[in-house]
């Protein structure tokens, strides 16, 4: 079965809501979104196993696969997910896929340094329509250019850290909203949550989080924060919180220019917890 995170994540409400797990074994692909890593563990927990691609509009739709190791299967479910959170290794007809810094030098694979994931192959698209300077820009130095900021691991394993236009700037640090993402999303009464920037006079951009409660929960915005407080650096924490349905397009990916737009016009960097 294939499908976005958001599929799985309401597959997965639906089967807690009812006692249920797979009664034989599911391969699950992931696609579409860095996946949560609440999700993963959900569908693992209940029996499936779950296999993670990557790719883009522009690519081969599973340029990489985060392929499972030996003994894998054998680790804690939480450790076990949160490899198979990784956008792993090139798929062996998808060429080369690289993460490189400005020079276009590849970072070191320590997972910890930040860099763009790059791609050489014939599955990527030959060029823009009637668009010959996005086409050149997307594919300066030779190489495809993605827009994802992501680390390289010791083990070749590439893992995505955010879109480079989602990364929030706040006071001189840079905070991955998908790892804010992830930290909002262990709250118990917390289904979805989408993480973005806001404008603030102090620290130049904040972050905000807009929540989906679980069903039957009413979780307060200090609750979420104070939650998150004590998990990760006080400066990547929301410090706002709104609670509401979360846009997507058509495919399941987060919609976060519409929730940066929206907040501009709302005039809502006041600095006020929703």
């Amino acid at each position: 079965m294939c499908g976005a995170p958001i599929v799985w994540a309401r597959l997965g409400e639906y089967m807690d809501a009812r006692g249920l797990k797979f009664p034989h074994r599911v391969k699950v692909e992931f696609g579409g979104a860095a996946p949560p890593l609440k999700v993963i563990q959900s569908m693992e927990s209940k029996g499936a196993e779950v296999i993670h691609g990557y790719g883009l509009t522009e690519s081969l739709d599973g340029m990489t696969i985060c392929e499972r190791q030996p003994g894998w299967n054998e680790l804690p479910l939480e450790e076990r997910a949160k490899l198979k959170c990784r956008q792993g290794v090139p798929n062996v007809a998808a060429g080369e896929v690289r993460v490189v810094d400005s020079e276009m030098q590849d970072v070191p694979a320590d997972g910890t340094i930040v860099g763009e994931i790059v791609a050489w192959s014939n599955v990527l698209l030959r060029e823009y329509y009637k668009q010959p300077e996005d086409t050149e820009e997307a594919f300066r130095g030779g190489w495809f250019h993605t827009g994802d900021a992501a680390v390289m691991h010791p083990d070749g394993y590439l893992e995505i850290k955010d879109r480079f236009k989602d990364v929030i700037k706040s006071g001189g640090e840079l905070i991955s909203s998908i790892e804010v993402e992830n930290v909002v999303c262990e709250h118990p009464d917390v289904a979805e949550a989408a993480c973005f920037a806001v404008k603030d006079e102090e620290w130049g951009e904040i972050v905000k989080a807009l929540v989906t409660p679980k069903p039957g929960t009413r979780p307060i915005a200090r609750e979420i924060i104070d939650f998150c407080r004590v998990r990760i650096a006080h400066y990547k924490c929301p410090k706002l919180v709104e609670f509401g349905e979360i846009p997507r397009s058509s495919t399941g990916k987060v919609l976060k220019d519409v929730l940066r737009k929206r907040e501009q016009v709302q005039n809502s960097g006041e600095g006020k917890t929703k």
